[in-house]
């Protein structure tokens, strides 16, 4: 009898056994770390992996060889204020409404930027550097779990550590990233997403300008001979109409102390090159610490500038309009988990900064709000969403107006450039393919007068759709 019930006991056992093999379901995926790394006034082509041969980023360089590195990347609009609040909200200007520097998030915008999202969904979400949007005392620091922001609009470059000793803002970030990463990246943690904004290689303002080097790379590119660009030469400044060519455009204002001689334009330009080359040490150091505390393989890297940078080009210093110098940047997405099948790609599609937040939001698996309109950048290389692939996208730029800063808006493509100075109904053509410098207008040019009918009808599309 014993034995008997021994036997049916293992036998129900048995049949016990496919119900709680059948039934048992595999742990979500991990959640990715995050971290965004955003730099200021860095142009696209400032980068050694874009093709640059003089300027050393050998870790960007890497980040892009095991990533994705997008050779159309754009802003929506060139100033710093305007295209971080479009970086945070996935938003045109047109819609998120912050075209200056006083105007920050209302509670409701706010609470609908990819950090806020993320801290909702269960993030523990950091910022370091420059925000950059809105009043500095209006920064929302208290909804952060870890904040070293500066209590600035624009931090300086020299500051103080909390010991009082000098320090260099690109290293205080670098001190405030690894003090992030000590505490909140541990395996058994909830997730993270860590924001981080450079000053660098944004100039120092003042009269004159200066871009303030750490000491340990003010030798670097000495023995370097920066290239003259083409557009450098005074015949392109004196193209531009009246109202634009004058010694108020801040353009041309910040131009001369740093471009307007053989000897200011190289050591401007290389000056430039030692900030990138102090965040691209600043990234090496990341990821070291991201491989020691054993999260490496988790953790997304996210690098973008925040706009481009005139270097002389067109007779100018600065951004805010329409060229290529002023609107295109670097971005490089770097996601270690594996299957993902972007290692080395570097995708021609165009890419805005509106992409930035759906494309997080959608890294951390969290639906992206309507208003947002960016588009996921992974579904756009990987080809899911025919709709994703962007043809031309909407230009502008309104913050304070002639003659210091003439307002524009246009439409930007592969093959066409046009820009319309809305103060002034002046027009610009550009054929990108013919003419990537953008040397001649052909607005005026009857060979040219369809394409320049094409734009003017997208553009008013744009103008209503964008809002």
């Amino acid at each position: 009898m014993k034995k008997q019930k021994i036997t049916a006991i293992i036998l129900a056992c048995i049949l016990l056994i496919p119900a709680v093999f059948f039934s048992f379901k595999p742990a979500p995926p991990e959640k990715p770390n995050i971290i965004f790394l955003l730099t200021d006034d860095h142009r696209w082509n400032a980068l050694g992996a874009m093709g640059n041969k003089i300027i050393q980023t050998p870790n960007l360089d890497k980040l892009a060889k095991s990533g994705l590195m997008f050779r159309n990347a754009y802003v929506t609009t060139a100033i710093c204020s305007v295209s971080r609040a479009s970086i945070l909200s996935g938003q045109y200007e047109s819609r998120h409404k912050i075209n200056d520097f006083v105007t920050s998030f209302s509670p409701e915008a706010l609470s609908n930027t990819y950090p806020m999202l993320l801290k909702k969904a269960g993030y523990q979400i950091g910022f370091i550097g420059k925000y950059g949007v809105g009043e500095p005392k209006e920064q929302p620091k208290d909804q952060f779990d870890f904040w070293a922001g500066s209590d600035k609009g624009q931090p300086d470059y020299e500051m103080t550590d909390k010991n009082g000793q000098f320090i260099h803002h690109t290293d205080k970030v670098s001190g405030d990233i690894r003090e992030f990463l000590q505490e909140f990246g541990n395996k058994n943690k909830e997730p993270f997403c860590l924001s981080v904004s450079f000053k660098a290689p944004h100039e120092q303002d003042g009269d004159p300008p200066r871009f303030i080097v750490q000491e340990r790379f003010k030798k670097m590119y000495a023995n370097a001979t920066i290239p003259v660009p083409e557009t450098a030469d005074p015949k392109y400044w004196n193209s531009f109409p009246d109202f634009f060519r004058t010694d108020d455009n801040i353009a041309r204002k910040r131009w001369t102390p740093l471009f307007s001689s053989p000897e200011l334009h190289q050591e401007t330009v290389k000056n430039y090159y030692r900030l990138i080359t102090g965040v691209d040490e600043v990234v090496g150091k990341i990821r070291e610490q991201l491989k020691e505390q054993q999260i490496d393989d988790n953790t997304i890297i996210i690098f973008m500038g925040d706009n481009g940078f005139y270097l002389g080009e067109h007779g100018m210093e600065g951004k805010w309009f329409g060229h290529e110098e002023s609107i295109r940047v670097p971005l490089l997405i770097y996601d270690p988990r594996s299957g993902n099948p972007t290692k080395g790609k570097t995708p021609d599609q165009i890419a805005l900064n509106i992409d930035i937040a759906p494309t997080i939001l959608n890294m951390a698996g969290i639906s992206v709000p309507k208003q947002m309109q960016g588009i996921n950048l992974m579904e756009l290389v990987a080809g899911k969403k025919k709709q994703s692939d962007r043809k031309d996208f909407f230009y502008e730029h309104t913050f304070m107006g002639s003659p210091r800063l003439p307002k524009i808006e246009g439409v930007v493509s592969k093959e066409l450039k046009y820009m319309k100075f809305i103060e002034h109904n002046y027009e610009e053509l550009y054929d990108l393919k013919k003419d990537p410098q953008e040397k001649q207008n052909l607005a005026t040019n009857p060979a040219y007068t369809n394409q320049l009918q094409k734009m003017r009808n997208r553009y008013q599309e744009f103008r209503e759709g964008v809002k």
